[in-house]
């Protein structure tokens, strides 16, 4: 079952390095002292303290973790879907509807896949930009990660400003250490 994040490193050591950021930045030091689980605790993942973590009403399969100016959406299956189509579905998971963006997104890279164990999972990310700004921004990086094995199936997709994701060694870490946080249950 802890599988999942060893299939989670892997991705973060296959993805090329983000467009436009520093790669001489030092990693930043982040504290996820906040634990969270999904409603059927069939997952688990940390935050900071200061994040806010809830359902979101609209679409009742889908937990939301915000803080720090980021995003991160997680939308858990309790079956076994097929990765492709589902990492497919987890894409169109944007920050507004689909009218109020412009229609063409930038791919940083997409599907990369690759399998661990019983898991299978596929990466992307990618730029979109929508009509009107998005608590403040009007240009986002959006990360799609889902992986499926065990009877299980999950996305995790990330949110952060261009801006802040091209200049914030710290952000990055944050989002990155929120997802390597990620793992299935159950737990001793």
């Amino acid at each position: 079952m802890h599988d999942l994040v060893g299939a989670i490193l892997v991705s973060l050591l296959l993805v090329p390095a983000p467009l436009g950021a520093k790669a001489s930045l030092p990693p930043a030091t982040v504290s996820l002292s906040n634990e969270h689980r999904n409603a059927s605790e069939s997952f688990r993942f940390r935050t900071p303290a200061s994040w806010t973590v809830e359902t979101l009403k609209e679409s009742p399969e889908l937990l939301e973790a915000r803080g720090d100016g980021v995003l991160v959406r997680f939308l858990h299956r309790s079956q076994e879907a097929g990765y492709d189509s589902l990492h497919a579905d987890c894409m169109l998971e944007r920050l507004t509807e689909a009218m109020d963006m412009e229609p063409e997104v930038r791919y940083e890279y997409d599907f990369v896949s690759w399998e661990q164990g019983s898991h299978r999972a596929l990466d992307s990310a990618f730029a979109v930009t929508y009509d009107r700004p998005v608590l403040g921004f009007k240009q986002w990086r959006q990360r799609n990660l889902t992986v499926v094995g065990d009877g299980q199936s999950l996305c995790v997709i990330t949110y952060c400003p261009v801006p802040l994701w091209k200049k914030s060694a710290e952000t990055r870490s944050l989002l990155i250490a929120v997802v390597k946080s990620v793992e299935f249950g159950p737990w001793r």
